[in-house]
């Protein structure tokens, strides 16, 4: 039986970490490039969670706060109050219960990032569990997170993506071209969301692609921000493209000109 996560129709277009484009003075994962974001027609974000000196779940990508507002200190050492105050400026600051909230008809594929953020990041997400994707490049975070969204009383488990340990056995069962072992590595995700290629390493392949589409699972790529790429990807089977530019990619594989 098919998540309710992925009841709209493919190619999925996720936004990656919400829209910012050249000249725009908010930064990613804020309030303004979520609100763009949705703006522009997405109806999947991605973001990213991390947990502040105090308890509460964020979206913020890195473990420090420097890259965006130039102060060194990490998401864990800042209260909440601290990390808004940085980031009134630059869009807003976004906890994930204002996202949840905020944003109500929004799909939520959330990355845990920090392992002080699985438990609360599971317990926020329970209610909204029909539109939420949880990931991680750990898959104890991962599992983490989702064995909170059942403890808090989640009607059905949210949608999941495999973590870096699971796709490397993915990766590995289908180079020795076993369809059986594929899928017994597949068990207990709904997607796999990945790069091309990792260093020297192809991660996607059509067999890959065919192999996950035959357990049920549906493959996304990402970062991909090439028009052309995103539809040669789409072309090739890939059911979701995470994106910098979901107005280019929606436009693109859900708007294209008449005639392509």
């Amino acid at each position: 039986m098919t998540h309710p996560f992925f009841d709209s129709p493919a190619p999925r277009v996720f936004a990656h970490r919400g829209l910012t484009t050249p000249g725009d003075e908010h930064a990613e994962n804020t309030l303004a490039a979520v609100a763009a974001a949705l703006s522009a027609g997405a109806a999947y974000v991605e973001s990213d969670c991390h947990a502040t000196r105090d308890g509460r779940v964020v979206l913020f990508h890195d473990d420090t706060v420097e890259r965006i507002t130039g102060d060194p200190r990490p998401v864990a050492d800042l209260t909440l109050r601290e990390l808004a105050a940085l980031m009134e400026d630059r869009g807003g600051l976004l906890t994930l219960d204002d996202a949840l909230d905020g944003f109500p008809d929004a799909r939520w594929n959330l990355d845990v990032k920090a392992a002080a953020a699985a438990e609360p990041v599971g317990r926020l997400v329970a209610p909204h569990a029909h539109r939420i994707l949880v990931t991680s490049f750990s898959d104890e975070r991962r599992r983490a997170a989702l064995v909170a969204a059942a403890a808090a009383g989640a009607p059905l488990p949210p949608a999941t993506s495999g973590g870096s340990a699971t796709i490397a056995r993915v990766v590995a069962a289908v180079m020795s071209r076993s369809r059986r072992l594929s899928t017994r590595m597949l068990r207990g995700v709904d997607a796999l969301q990945i790069p091309e290629r990792q260093g020297r390493v192809r991660v996607l392949s059509d067999r890959l692609v065919r192999f996950a589409h035959a357990a049920g699972v549906e493959v996304h790529v990402w970062t991909v921000n090439d028009v052309d790429r995103m539809q040669a990807l789409v072309a090739r089977g890939v059911d979701g493209i995470v994106t910098d530019r979901v107005d280019l990619a929606l436009e693109a594989l859900h708007n294209p000109p008449s005639g392509a």
